[in-house]
């Protein structure tokens, strides 16, 4: 096998993503591996990486499927190289933006999220003795 491909359990340990979740992936259409090797075995490239790490930061933003999928296709025809009208380039990059403010929303969110939970704790220390 060449550098340039790597086997799902590479994949899964570099993504720190389950073997299962990374097929579940494939099965939704977000990763589709880049080629299969004689045995039949999923192979992927770092573009493949890419895309399941750009997955694995969605997900505890509580982005959907869906929402996943509509990001990738933005950024896909945006790096594709291939000529946009201004329309459809503006458009992409609304796109993006949309996610981009979702995303820094939803970090906001977890940030007040987290001072509650750490408030809470520090609650229940105070209420131990101490060791």
């Amino acid at each position: 096998m060449s550098g340039e491909h790597m086997q799902i359990g590479e994949v899964a340990a570099r993504t720190e993503l389950s073997l299962r979740t990374i097929r579940h992936y494939e099965d939704t259409g977000l990763v589709i591996p880049s080629a299969r090797s004689q045995g039949g075995f999923r192979l992927y490239t770092e573009a493949d990486v890419a895309r399941l790490m750009v997955v694995r930061r969605m997900k505890p933003l509580g982005f959907t499927l869906d929402e996943m999928r509509d990001l990738l296709a933005a950024t896909d025809r945006l790096d594709a190289g291939e000529a946009l009208t201004g329309a459809e380039r503006a458009h992409l990059l609304d796109r993006v933006r949309h996610f981009e403010g979702a995303a820094q929303r939803r970090v906001a969110d977890l940030r007040i999220q987290l001072a509650r939970a750490e408030e809470f704790a520090d609650t229940l220390r105070r209420r131990l003795p101490p060791p």
